[in-house]
């Protein structure tokens, strides 16, 4: 045998440790959904969930397309009655995933040229159809604890909460299971295992849970179940959405924020209106709202709004309700002004921050939350509160991090995480339960704006960590940063521009944080929509619209949701 320099060998040694350091530690979420055709390969806008009695068992979701029917040569609509809640388990801490298929209303037999939907195996939310509903994504989840007999208990298991955007399945009025044009229905499984592996009947029926007019569209909703036995409302279920009204007019003008408050495990809700309705000059209402809650039975509710005194500038804003959702304090400023980053584009008529017919980013300045809450007992809660979001200008978007050591009374100065080159897109922040370590997700785009759609762009997802001191949370730095993607290769169905959805989403346990992203590194960028979407951004209307399935490449618009667990660094 020859003799090895043990010199050169320690080189190779420290090379293939530096390698496996910089490799991305990440995988994909969207375990059932294609690479191709378009749109079936479209998933986005990610929400993650964990358990806190059983740390290593994790739900998501996203707006999944796995269902609709292919492009029909330049047509790509979404398919109509077809779900597009798309729902993910792990077990082993988020190290591998799983996508369950149910039977439901789909159109994933249609992969070009005209074709019916009918009742077939579904990658999304099941019992829709059954119930005259169709999942239109925007997903939310939250694990609580059981009802039982003697009230909720870890003992009694686990319940998973999926709220989620919800319309009618019939297209008359007179067969229609609710008034107006979207509403909020919350789905529940306790037996996430058989959930994962297809068992349709481990989910209970979706309940319609927000107060519905002929003119009523509900959006953006968030769930959290109060996890922490030491709460005196431990396992009360909220919600909370945005409420918006004028759609039938084509203006979709807020009214305001609402709250719905469940006691018995999301079987019956009460509704509650955050702040007073209104849309004018002077304020903006409540909107992009997070909810949680603390190991006291504290319930928070925080959202972006315009002050009272001033409608131009968004504050974050807070609401509190001390009594398990029965009444709620008059949101009050904590964080602001915060800024819109982007510029607006004018073809969707929204802020870009990546280029023109870029990513709608018209969600940025809302607030992302978390607290150390001590669950699942409840008994080494700090009650620490964190929170992100992103703000700035179009050439400088951050990522801003502040917390609240007392209950939200007062705030940190905000401060820039992002590392260097980074241009802020979407945040997230979680806190372990017992307050030691805080995790931060985030989307940017790593390329300047462009004012063109031929030069290529990047977008990365990237996850960090600090640990938590006596006076606060101290330095970021990065656990993994994902691989890097197109984000021209996304797309709108009309495909008019980009599109990646409004959020990212992290957890965070006593040993691991957790975190999903919007991912584009799978996604093939296509010359000739760029194209066309440059013609529309010149008004140029003499450029055919394309057909992605004839002339882009077989993952033109295949987006995914990527995530990553991550042992605390410094334990």
């Amino acid at each position: 045998m020859r003799r090895i320099s043990a010199i050169p060998a320690v080189i190779a040694a420290l090379m293939a440790a530096t390698v496996a350091t910089a490799a991305p530690n990440d995988t994909r979420v969207n375990a059932g959904s294609p690479p191709s055709p378009f749109a079936q390969n479209k998933q986005n806008e990610p929400a993650m969930a964990v358990d806190a009695n059983s740390p290593n068992v994790l739900a998501a979701g996203s707006n999944d397309e796995i269902d609709v029917q292919g492009c029909n040569g330049s047509s790509c609509p979404f398919t109509q009655g077809v779900g597009t809640s798309g729902i993910y388990f792990s077990f082993d801490s988020g190290a591998t995933w799983t996508q369950p298929t149910y039977t439901g209303w789909s159109a994933r037999h249609c992969l070009g040229g005209p074709c019916a939907p009918k009742v077939g195996p579904i990658g999304t939310l099941p019992w829709y159809l059954e119930s005259g509903l169709v999942s239109d994504g925007d997903p939310a989840v939250a694990f609580g604890p059981q009802p039982g007999t003697n009230g909720f208990s870890w003992s009694n298991g686990s319940r998973l909460y999926y709220a989620n955007l919800t319309s009618n399945f019939a297209t008359t009025k007179d067969n229609e299971a609710f008034r107006g044009f979207e509403a909020i229905a919350v789905s529940r499984t306790d037996d996430v295992r058989a959930a994962a592996a297809g068992t349709k009947s481990a989910w209970q029926t979706p309940v319609v849970i927000s107060h519905q007019s002929s003119t009523t569209f509900s959006d953006k909703e968030q769930v959290w179940a109060d996890n922490a036995a030491s709460s005196p409302f431990f396992g009360t279920v909220y919600v909370c959405w945005a409420s918006f009204v004028g759609q039938e007019k084509g203006n979709a003008a807020p009214a305001g924020l609402r709250v719905g408050v469940s006691h018995d495990g999301g079987d019956t809700w009460s509704e509650h209106p955050i702040g007073a309705a209104a849309n004018n000059a002077q304020r903006n209402p409540v909107d992009g709202c997070t909810i949680r809650t603390d190991s006291q039975g504290n319930a928070y509710v925080f959202g972006i709004a315009t002050s009272s005194s001033n409608g131009k500038e968004h504050f974050e804003m807070m609401s509190v309700s001390s009594n398990g959702g029965t009444s709620w304090s008059s949101p009050r400023t904590v964080i602001g002004p915060v800024f819109q980053p982007g510029t607006l584009d004018p073809v969707q008529g929204r802020p870009v921050i990546d280029g023109v017919a870029g990513a709608r980013s018209d969600l940025a300045p809302a607030p992302s939350v978390d607290i150390a809450n001590g669950a699942p007992a409840g008994t080494d809660a700090t009650n620490r509160i964190v929170m992100t979001y992103v703000s700035g200008t179009l050439d400088a978007p951050h990522v801003f991090f502040t917390e609240s050591p007392d209950l939200g009374s007062t705030w940190s100065t905000p401060r820039s995480i992002e590392s260097a080159g980074d241009r802020g897109y979407y945040t997230a922040p979680a806190i372990s339960p017992n307050g030691t370590d805080v995790y931060v997700v985030y989307n940017a785009f790593t390329t300047p704006f462009r004012t063109n759609t031929t030069d290529p762009r990047a977008l990365v997802g990237v996850v960090m960590h600090a640990d938590v001191a006596g006076a606060g949370t101290g330095a970021f730095s990065e656990l993994n940063r994902g691989t890097s993607g197109d984000p021209r290769g996304s797309s709108a169905n009309a495909l008019t521009d980009e599109f990646l959805g409004d959020y990212v989403y992290a957890v965070a346990t006593r040993s691991y944080g957790a975190a999903v992203w919007n991912d584009a590194r799978n996604a093939a960028d296509c010359p000739a929509v760029d194209k066309w979407r440059m013609a529309r951004q010149n008004g140029d209307t003499t450029v055919p619209k394309p057909a992605p399935l004839a002339v882009c490449a077989a993952t033109f618009g295949n987006t995914d949701i990527f995530g990553g667990a991550y042992n605390d660094p410094t334990p």
